[in-house]
């Protein structure tokens, strides 16, 4: 029996699927935590590795990772942080990549979907206007730029609320404490099919490219694992289902 149970524990510690499940500690910019579950999901099914997801806004992320914590891998909503994060030799070198590209949207649950977004704007027939922190957040700094390149940003000001990330601006809009915001089209598709809510796809060459760059923190085989398959068509189809365009692979 002792011969047979050695046996039996060796053959369970040699199967590949216990070896090599480890968790992936990933911190992820809070526009892509939803569509990161499902790539997860999908991930798990496929490696026996598991996410450990830790949403937050870029800016944030950043400041703790150059503090030394512990993540595997850093989905940001921007270029710049996790480049600035490499040029100070955090990361593995050469690892950064584009993985999506994100959109802004204007969200304005009752509005006329007819109307023209900018008239929309221009008219100001709402009490507040939901943005992310320009400062934190880069679909917060592409409201900005919309907005200024509409001229409306002095305008709107006294109308402005400002979330922390554009998750917090969403929540505003969903619980009716703006009546319209500046948000990512990905959240508009993660909404339930009976929202109603009025949106529109914003010209995005009126905004700086919200190219969301990844940046592999830590080598082990379970991070590395991820980062192949958030590069694979089978990612390529959630993303484009999520309301990301993905970036042109080398």
């Amino acid at each position: 029996m002792p011969r047979l149970f050695l046996c039996l524990t060796l053959i369970a510690c040699l199967s590949p699927g216990l070896v090599s499940a480890a968790p992936v500690r990933v911190a992820v910019a809070s526009n892509f935590a939803t569509t990161l579950q499902l790539l997860g999901q999908a991930f798990t099914a496929q490696t026996g590795h598991r996410l450990l997801i830790s949403p937050g806004s870029t800016g944030k992320h950043f400041a703790q990772i150059a503090n030394g914590a512990a993540f595997d891998v850093f989905l940001a909503a921007d270029a710049e942080r996790p480049a600035l994060l490499e040029a100070r030799g955090v990361g593995v070198p050469g690892s950064r990549f584009a993985y999506a590209e994100g959109r802004l949207v204007l969200l304005a649950p009752g509005a006329d979907p007819g109307r023209d977004p900018r008239e929309y704007l221009a008219a100001g027939g709402f009490r507040r206007l939901a943005i992310a922190n320009p400062r934190l957040a880069p679909y917060g700094l592409a409201a900005r730029q919309l907005l200024e390149g509409w001229r409306l940003w002095g305008e709107l000001q006294h109308k402005l609320v400002s979330g922390e990330n554009v998750a917090q601006a969403f929540q505003f809009v969903a619980t009716g404490n703006a009546e319209a915001g500046l948000v990512a089209l990905s959240q508009i598709r993660s909404m339930s099919s009976d929202a109603g809510a009025t949106h529109w796809i914003l010209p995005s060459r009126l905004h700086a490219p919200i190219s969301q760059h990844a940046l592999l923190l830590r080598q082990g085989d379970a991070a590395e694992a991820f980062i192949g398959y958030l590069r694979s068509d089978a990612a390529a189809d959630i993303l484009r289902a999520a309301g990301y365009q993905v970036p042109k692979r080398p």
